[in-house]
């Protein structure tokens, strides 16, 4: 439940109003633990009846500036356009640059940036080497963003989970697959925890503790055999067959591929043992039995 990690967290300034684009899985979160924590919070989806659309923006359609009037922080999920511009940027900079009350702005990236380190750790001060086209354009906004000299900060994810998006999704509508590659693992962050740091990080940013790229990792990269191990255990469900990633390629999308042809580890020490953030949920074990606990509730 929200409510189970707010308590954990400071509330936010008094008279905060924070600005989510993109209001999908982890907005939503964020939207609703900051809310929690006394902030007023607005959250745009592209579709008006979409669940959760406070506001509609969409990159290629007129905006209302009146959205932004007294914000204090705004935060940006949206992916990169086609072109690799940032679709935020791009319709809303000279409204940015000229806010009177703006303190902080976060973007949330991805750790695909740093490319594929054959399962080596990577941390803020390895040098980007993105492959994927999709993550060449995240490190392209990355450099837009920090270009403008606002009050900008980065945030890099790794595979996001959590509620409603984890192994038992997949393993209990039959779809799971324990793909076998020696040596790959995966980092991942429970959707709780991304928006425990945004929150934890923008209170940081306050205080003039402020460095630009921040990681939000788990303390345990790990192999998807583990993972759905696990998950099948907890769910008392049989642990699927495992398929040798040499015979499972053939199967798979192109993005889900991709996700196969890099193999890194996320080292979340500036964000956990520098800045002092604790993890609501430090591994996938944690993580998997809150997602299997809100399954029951639901």
């Amino acid at each position: 439940m929200i409510q189970d990690f707010v308590n954990r967290l400071d509330p936010l300034a008094q008279n905060s109003k924070l600005i989510i684009f993109g209001g999908g899985y982890s907005g939503q979160r964020i939207a609703s633990a900051g809310r929690s924590l006394g902030a007023n919070v607005l959250c745009s989806r592209r579709e008006k009846y979409s669940q959760g659309a406070d506001f509609i923006f969409d990159s290629d359609k007129e905006f209302s500036n009146e959205i932004l009037e007294g914000a204090t922080h705004v935060l940006s999920c949206i992916p990169p356009l086609s072109n690799g511009k940032d679709p935020l940027l791009s319709k809303l900079r000279s409204q940015l640059l000229n806010s009177r009350h703006l303190k902080w702005i976060g973007y949330l990236s991805t750790t695909g940036i740093y490319g594929d380190t054959k399962g080596k750790w990577v941390s803020e001060k390895t040098t980007p080497n993105p492959k994927q086209k999709r993550s060449i354009r995240r490190f392209a906004c990355e450099k837009e963003w920090l270009e403008t000299q606002l009050p900008v900060q980065i945030l890099r994810l790794p595979g996001i989970y959590g509620p409603g998006r984890s192994a038992f999704d997949s393993l209990f509508n039959g779809t799971s697959k324990m793909i076998d590659k020696q040596g790959q693992v995966f980092s991942r962050i429970h959707v709780d925890d991304i928006a425990g740091a945004v929150l934890f990080l923008i209170n940081l940013w306050a205080k003039g503790n402020n460095p630009q790229i921040v990681n939000v990792a788990d303390d345990m990269p790990t192999s998807n055999l583990e993972v759905i191990t696990f998950a099948a255990k907890l769910a008392n469900k049989p642990i699927p067959s495992t398929i040798p990633f040499e015979k499972a390629v053939a199967t798979m999308s192109p993005m889900a591929l991709s996700f196969w042809q890099e193999n890194r580890r996320v080292d979340n020490n500036l964000l956990c043992k520098q800045l002092g953030y604790c993890l609501i949920h430090p591994d996938f074990k944690s993580g998997l039995k809150n997602c299997l606990a809100e399954l029951e509730i639901n």
